[in-house]
C-alpha cells in the first residue's frame, strides 16, 4: 500500500487515488462480465493489480486477459506476478494503443474492457484518444467498464457510448460507481 501512494504522490495525474481499489469494488468491476463466453478481457490501468486477481479468479482458462500499464513500478509488479500466468500479456504501454495490442495478440476485439484509468484527472486529449480507441476495440459487442468517484464525467462518456447500467458500490472508500458502456446504436467499425 505504501508503494501505490509514492506512486501516486510521484504521478498524481495518472494514478488517481491514494489508496488500491477495495476487494468491493474488484467484485463490483466484475458484475457485468459474462466470462463464459468472453475470449479476450483487456484491463487498463491495473495498478497493484486489484481487478486482475478478480478476473483471473473468474475468467476461463482459455480467455486471452492483456494488461496494459504505463507507470513502469507498477508494470514491473505485474509483470513479476502475473508475467508467469497462462494466457496472461503483461504490456508496458499506453491504452490509447489497445487495437495494436489486440492485433498483436491474435484478437480483431475485447469483449470486455476493463479499466481502472482516472478519467477524471487524465488530460482531456489523453482521455479522447483513449476513448475512440476503445470504441473500436470493443467493436459492436463489447462492453467496456470503468469506475468513477462521481458521475462528473458521465456525459463526456456518453460522447462516445451508450451508458448501458450504473452500479454505486458503497462499501469502497471512497464510494465509486462501476460504469458499463457499449456502442451507440448504428455504430460501424472504422466509421
Amino acid at each position: 500500500m505504501l508503494g501505490f501512494l509514492m506512486e501516486f504522490l510521484k504521478h498524481p495525474r495518472s494514478v488517481g487515488a491514494v489508496l488500491p481499489s477495495g476487494d468491493a469494488l474488484a467484485e463490483k468491476m466484475m458484475e457485468p462480465i459474462r466470462f463464459g463466453g468472453a475470449r479476450c478481457i483487456v484491463e487498463y490501468g491495473p495498478g497493484t493489480g486489484s481487478f486482475t486477481r478478480k478476473l483471473l479468479k473468474y475468467k476461463k482458462e482459455g480467455t486471452k486477459l492483456i494488461l496494459i500499464e504505463n507507470n513502469p513500478a507498477f508494470y514491473k509488479k505485474l509483470l513479476r506476478e502475473f508475467g508467469p500466468c497462462k494466457n496472461v500479456e503483461v504490456i508496458f504501454g499506453d491504452a490509447a494503443n489497445v487495437n495494436q495490442y489486440l492485433l498483436q495478440y491474435g484478437a480483431k476485439h475485447a469483449d470486455y474492457i476493463v479499466s481502472g484509468l482516472p478519467f477524471t484527472s487524465l488530460p482531456k486529449e489523453a482521455s479522447e484518444k483513449i476513448l475512440r480507441a476503445t470504441k473500436r476495440a470493443i467493436g459492436t459487442r463489447g462492453r467496456f467498464i470503468t469506475f468513477q468517484y462521481s458521475l462528473v464525467k458521465q456525459k463526456f462518456f456518453e460522447q462516445y457510448f451508450k451508458l448501458a447500467g450504473c452500479l454505486l458500490e458503497l462499501k469502497n472508500l471512497p464510494p465509486a460507481y462501476v460504469m458499463v458502456m457499449k456502442q451507440k446504436a448504428g455504430w460501424r467499425d472504422g466509421v
